[in-house]
């Protein structure tokens, strides 16, 4: 009874987790009216059902132990990726604590979440059911952004939304739309907080949609494919150039593991140079779509900021100190092109406005926050180099366990790729739906023999 319930509002919570900023927006303007920053109250909803999922998996652990099931010792072994998390959370306590708490929760809650319910049993039904759930959802999110892209920003401020587009404001609600810089293009976001976050969370139901339709083994084959067609679509739209990578990768890995053995194996990689091709022609023709200047300049100076970091501070500056936390605690720095028009930074005086390396804004100096644009050189501004070779250790055991489970290894992959340039694991429905995925695959005592329809499905199992 108690496993059926955890199950039922695991898949109750990863179904509602995408919809979290779109509801939060609404919320607060409903109850506090426009121009607030989300209401706290409504924002924590997420981390407490997550610690009542937990609750009840500890709550199965001891009537397991109590009924002689399970012996006390299988809960407390640790296998390797056990204890490099606590590896990792013996050295950010010892640490400065200076933005700890946010830092805590984008960094180790979903971590220890996901140590809490590998102990437990995940039933073959809840996995089918989970991969169906994140698909149908996956697919009404994405509709759902496709549909934005073609209506007016007042739709969005009768939301809650601000209209300071393309803006992050720790201290306001969440900007309408954001832009593609130096063009009028939005870029969707749909339900979430931003384009990046939907297209990484997208990879997830797009992973399950395309191992599907690569072994064609599912009963539901057409729902899958139109599902799988907006989804793709909707990556597209996001303009995330990170989740375009990303997805690109999931969908040649999954075909090469496919027809590795088969004739078409040349097809594939003439296909694969054939899309690098068009990239390189599409770049050439819209760079202002495809290069972003600005942002690519992010992309590459931020990572060596951060390598800089790392090497003048190896124990590193403390959990919080990079990153989406660093954010909440620092000033909103905006950086535009040299010869930009920032004559509209005058009466932004909440805003540090950057011209080049020039600052635009007057009055005080700036405390931008640290943010490297990759996850793992946070972690290593963070934690210092120990801190980041144990977490590339951690990731790559998790690799290498998943590597026979087909959806769980690409999610993993394209989220793992999209880290590379981005804050990947930042938003909490790519993380913690990411993670416990994983938890119903990676025990760390027990392994169950396979059922035979899980077997007959051809390994396309969460």
């Amino acid at each position: 009874m108690l496993r059926r319930f955890r199950e039922f509002l695991t898949l109750f919570f990863i179904s509602l987790l995408p919809f979290h900023a779109l509801f939060v927006t609404a919320g607060t303007k409903l109850l506090l009216g426009p121009g607030h920053a989300p209401m706290p109250m409504l924002a924590v909803w997420k981390e407490g059902l997550l610690a009542l999922i937990c609750l009840i998996a500890f709550v199965e652990i001891l009537r397991r132990i109590t009924n002689y099931e399970l012996r006390i010792t299988n809960i407390i072994r640790c296998d390797l990726i056990d204890c490099l998390i606590l590896a990792l959370l013996a050295l950010a306590l010892f640490l400065p604590k200076t933005n700890f708490l946010f830092g805590f929760k984008y960094d180790f809650i979903p971590l220890i979440a996901f140590m809490i319910l590998r102990r437990v049993e995940w039933s073959d039904h809840f996995k089918v059911r989970a991969e169906s759930a994140l698909l149908i959802v996956g697919g009404i999110v994405a509709l759902y952004g496709i549909i934005t892209f073609f209506l007016p920003e007042q739709f969005f401020y009768a939301l809650g939304y601000s209209d300071a587009h393309s803006l992050y404001l720790p201290d306001g609600p969440l900007a309408a739309v954001q832009q593609i810089s130096g063009t009028g293009i939005r870029r969707i976001q749909s339900t979430m907080s931003g384009p990046n976050q939907l297209g990484i969370w997208l990879l997830i139901p797009w992973s399950i949609g395309v191992v599907h339709l690569v072994r064609r083994k599912n009963a539901l084959l057409e729902i899958y494919a139109v599902c799988t067609a907006v989804i793709g679509l909707g990556i597209i739209l996001t303009f995330s150039r990170s989740a375009w990578i990303a997805a690109a990768v999931i969908g040649c890995v999954a075909l090469y593991r496919v027809y590795a053995r088969t004739m078409l194996t040349p097809k594939l990689f003439g296909a694969a140079w054939l899309l690098i091709f068009g990239v390189i022609i599409a770049a050439w023709l819209s760079p202002a779509v495809f290069v972003r200047s600005i942002s690519l300049a992010g992309h590459i100076e931020r990572p060596l900021q951060a390598i800089n970091v790392i090497k003048n501070n190896p124990l590193g500056l403390g959990l919080g100190s990079a990153g989406p936390a660093a954010n909440r605690t620092h000033d909103v720095c905006v950086f535009l092109s040299e010869g930009d028009d920032a004559s509209w930074a005058a009466i932004n005086t909440d805003l540090c406005v950057f011209a080049g390396k020039t600052q635009v804004t007057t009055g005080r100096a700036c405390d931008c926050p640290l943010i490297p644009e990759n996850w793992y050189l946070q972690i290593g501004a963070e934690l210092g180099m120990a801190g980041f070779l144990l977490y590339l250790a951690l990731i790559g055991s998790i690799f290498w366990r998943l590597r026979k489970i087909d959806v769980a290894f690409l999610m993993f992959l394209g989220i793992g790729i999209a880290a590379l340039f981005l804050h990947a694991w930042e938003d909490a429905a790519v993380a913690y739906t990411g993670w416990i995925i994983i938890a119903g695959i990676i025990h760390p005592w027990f392994r169950k023999a396979p059922s035979s329809s899980s077997t007959s499905a051809g390994n396309t199992r969460i």
